[in-house]
């Protein structure tokens, strides 16, 4: 059994993550930590997810803990993120990303890192999510440039990046395979009186609002017709499961970057 350790377990993805792994049968939960100042730290992880009493303590650094899990799970903010990294390169764990705000400097550290270290790295881990990338890819590549394009997410009022990790990588996906480049035919919102709209851009619209899980849509709106390619997640275990899976995946893995299109098989 894959031995996985939770980062941020008393959090609302925290805990959703403990239970996902006691849960898989191919997993254990091996440690769990939480923010040093936490008034949460010796308490039981299971408790802290409604599960009861699983033996395992909350600590608040992974150093103690180092002998007890083989693969890091990571949903915290990118600050933590790359101390991890820098704490599974020296002491040969694998870690699993699903911290989205990261910064292009920060996705070039990963990388690099990654060089020696198992690592997946990835804005959404829900399958559905990862099987509409492929989607998206030929539906762009079939419509070409006479549909327009707009990616309209929305999430809890809690969430502080926006677009979100997926919304952009969903609008990755879609310029490479228009044969354009995200950093500039993006357009964030909209506001005023504007000239009318470039043919070649790929808007954002961005939603806050309650306790909203997840949801994504992507138009793609020509003269006559639109097709609406959409995913809504109503419950956040099913990102905790592909965070499970991909841990167990990566277990077995060298040394790389990865994400869940290798997880999953789905790269072409």
């Amino acid at each position: 059994m894959v031995r996985i350790a939770i980062v941020g377990a008393a959090g609302r993805m925290g805990k959703v993550l403990v239970e996902a792994v006691r849960a898989d049968s191919s997993a254990v939960l091996g440690a769990a930590s939480v923010q040093a100042d936490s008034s949460l730290v010796g308490s039981d992880a299971g408790e802290q997810a409604g599960l009861g009493k699983i033996g395992v303590a909350c600590v608040a650094d992974l150093v103690g803990e180092v002998e007890e899990f083989d693969v890091i799970i990571d949903f915290t903010q990118p600050s933590t993120t790359m101390e991890l990294l820098e704490f599974c390169k020296q002491h040969r764990k694998s870690l699993v990303i699903g911290t989205t705000g990261l910064s292009d400097a920060q996705k070039q550290t990963i990388a690099k890192s990654a060089e020696t270290t198992p690592v997946v790295l990835a804005p959404n881990m829900s399958v559905g999510i990862n099987l509409l990338l492929n989607i998206l890819a030929l539906t762009a590549k079939t419509l070409g440039d006479d549909y327009d394009v707009e990616i309209i997410e929305a999430h809890h009022r809690y969430k502080k990046d926006a677009p979100s990790g997926t919304a952009l990588r969903l609008g990755e996906v879609v310029a490479e395979a228009l044969g354009r480049d995200l950093s500039t035919c993006a357009v964030f919102g909209r506001e005023g009186i504007e000239d009318e709209r470039d043919a070649k851009t790929i808007g954002f619209e961005t939603i806050r609002a309650g306790d909203v899980v997840g949801e994504h849509s992507v138009w793609f709106a020509g003269l006559g017709e639109r097709i609406e390619i959409t995913h809504k997640a109503s419950n956040r275990m099913t990102f905790a499961k592909g965070a499970v899976k991909a841990a167990v995946w990566l277990s077995q893995q060298s040394p790389g970057l990865y994400d869940m299109q290798d997880v999953l098989g789905l790269r072409e």
